[in-house]
C-alpha cells in the first residue's frame, strides 16, 4: 500500500490542531477551579474537596468515552471518531460557562470528559497508519508537541483574561472551528483494507481474552501513570501542597499549567526526536521515566523557596515527564490493525482515569496519619516504580510493520 512519503500531510496538521483543542479543555478545569468554585460560592476547604471530585468526574467520562470512541473507531472508522468527540466537547464546554452550581458543573464535566476523550486516540492511529514506518515517530511528535501546547494556550487565556466563563466558551467555539478542517481528511487506507478482510473490528474480546495483549495493554496503561499523578496531584493540587512547603509568594493554578505544560512541550519534541535518532521507544521511555521520578523527588525538596523558583521546577517536572508522544506511539504500534484504534484511544484514557485511584491513595495515606506532603511523595515514588516496571516489559516497535490483524 502506497503511503504519503512526507510527514507534514493533512492527517498530521488536523490531527496535532485537534490535540491543540483538546489539550486546552483537558487542562482547563485545573486552570480554573479555584475562579470558578469559588463563583459558585464554595469555601476554600470544599473547593479542594470539589474540586477533586469533579477532576474525577471528568475522569471517570474519559474513561468509559475511551472504550466507546475505541471500539467505534475501529468498527465504522476514525474519522466518526474525530467528528463524533469534537462536535460532543465542544458543545459541553461552552454550556460550562453557564453552571449554577456543582452538581451541573460535574455532569457536564462528565459529559465533557467523554467527549475529549476520542481524539487523540483517533488522530494517533490514523497519523501511525497514514505514514511510512521511519517517520511516523516524527508525525506522532508533531501531534504531541504542537497538542500539549494548547495547555501554555489555556493558562494564557486564565493568566490575562480571569473570566473562567470566557475561557470555557473560547474552547468551545475553537473545537466547533475545527470541524471545518475536518472535511478534507480522508479515512486511513490500511484501515480500509483491513475492513474488507476482517470480521473482528474492535473486538474487545481479542484485547482482553489474549493474556498476551491484555498484559501489554496493562503496560502501556502503567507507563503512563507518572504523567497524570504530576499533573492532578503536583501541578493541580500546587496552591495546597506550595503552602505545606513554605512556598513564599502566591501560587496561581494558570501559571502553574503554563510553567509545567511548557517543559511538557519540550520533553514531547525531545524524546520524540531522540526517540528517532537512536531508533528505540522503549529505552527512551525509560529514561524519561527515570527522570521524572527525580524531578519528584526534587519537588518536595523545594520547602521555603520562592514561588518563581517553585514554577521553574514545574517546567523541569513536565519535560521528565513529556513523554506522552512515545508512549502513544508505542501504544499504537503494539496491536494490529482492526484493534489498534481501541487501544489508541482506550490506553490514554485509562491513564487520564487513573487519576482517580492516585488521589484515592493519595488520600489513603492521609487518612492513615500520614502528612500531606508525605502522602504525596510515596503516592509519586509508586506510580513512577510501577511506570518504570512497565517499559521494562514493553516489547519495542519502532521498525513494526503495522499492516496486520489481531487473530
Amino acid at each position: 500500500m502506497q503511503k504519503d512519503s512526507r510527514i507534514l500531510t493533512i492527517p498530521v496538521i488536523v490531527a496535532s490542531l485537534g490535540y491543540f483543542v483538546d489539550i486546552y479543555d483537558l487542562v482547563l478545569f485545573s486552570i480554573v477551579r479555584k475562579l470558578s468554585l469559588k463563583a459558585l460560592g464554595l469555601n476554600p476547604e470544599q473547593i479542594e474537596h470539589s474540586g477533586l471530585w469533579l477532576l474525577n468526574i471528568q475522569m471517570i467520562g474519559m474513561l468509559i468515552g475511551g472504550i466507546f470512541w475505541g471500539v467505534l473507531g475501529d468498527k465504522k472508522g476514525r474519522l466518526s471518531v474525530l467528528f463524533g468527540s469534537i462536535i460532543l466537547y465542544s458543545v459541553a464546554n461552552i454550556l460550562n460557562a453557564y453552571v449554577t452550581n456543582v452538581t451541573e458543573y460535574g455532569i457536564l464535566r462528565f459529559i465533557a470528559g467523554i467527549g475529549l476523550a476520542g481524539e487523540l486516540g483517533a488522530g494517533i492511529t490514523l497519523v501511525a497508519e497514514s505514514l511510512p514506518k521511519e517517520k511516523r515517530g516524527w508525525g506522532t511528535t508533531i501531534v504531541a508537541t504542537v497538542g500539549v501546547s494548547g495547555a501554555m494556550f489555556a493558562s494564557f487565556m486564565g493568566i490575562y483574561f480571569q473570566d473562567w466563563k470566557l475561557c470555557y466558551i473560547v474552547g468551545g467555539v475553537l473545537g466547533l472551528c475545527l470541524l471545518l478542517l475536518r472535511i478534507g481528511v480522508f479515512e486511513s487506507g490500511m484501515y480500509q483494507l483491513a475492513k474488507e478482510k476482517a470480521n473482528s473490528l474492535g473486538s474487545l474480546k481479542l484485547l482482553f481474552l489474549s493474556k498476551a495483549r491484555l498484559v501489554t495493554y496493562l503496560h502501556c496503561i502503567l507507563i503512563g501513570l507518572p504523567i497524570w499523578y504530576c499533573i492532578g496531584i503536583l501541578v493541580t493540587l500546587s496552591p495546597e501542597l506550595g503552602k505545606e512547603l513554605g512556598i513564599i509568594g502566591i501560587i496561581e493554578p494558570p501559571k502553574s499549567i503554563l510553567y509545567c505544560y511548557a517543559g511538557v512541550t519540550l520533553g514531547d519534541l525531545s524524546s520524540g526526536i531522540w526517540s528517532q535518532i537512536i531508533q528505540s521507544r522503549k529505552k527512551i521511555l525509560q529514561y524519561y521515566i527515570a527522570a521524572t521520578m527525580l524531578m519528584v523527588i526534587a519537588y518536595f525538596c523545594m520547602a521555603n523557596r520562592t514561588v518563581q523558583e517553585f514554577y521553574f521546577l514545574f517546567t523541569a517536572l513536565g519535560f521528565a515527564a513529556g513523554y506522552w508522544a512515545v508512549l502513544i506511539s508505542s501504544a499504537a504500534e503494539q496491536f494490529g490493525t482492526n484493534i489498534r484504534a481501541t487501544v489508541t484511544t482506550s490506553v490514554p484514557n485509562f491513564i487520564r482515569a487513573s487519576l482517580i485511584p492516585i488521589t484515592l491513595l493519595y488520600i489513603f495515606f492521609q487518612w492513615t496519619g500520614i502528612t500531606k506532603l508525605n502522602s504525596a511523595l510515596v503516592t509519586g515514588i509508586i506510580c513512577c516504580a510501577l511506570a518504570f516496571y512497565g517499559a521494562t516489559k514493553l516489547h519495542e516497535s519502532f521498525h513494526k510493520d503495522l499492516d496486520y490483524q489481531e487473530e
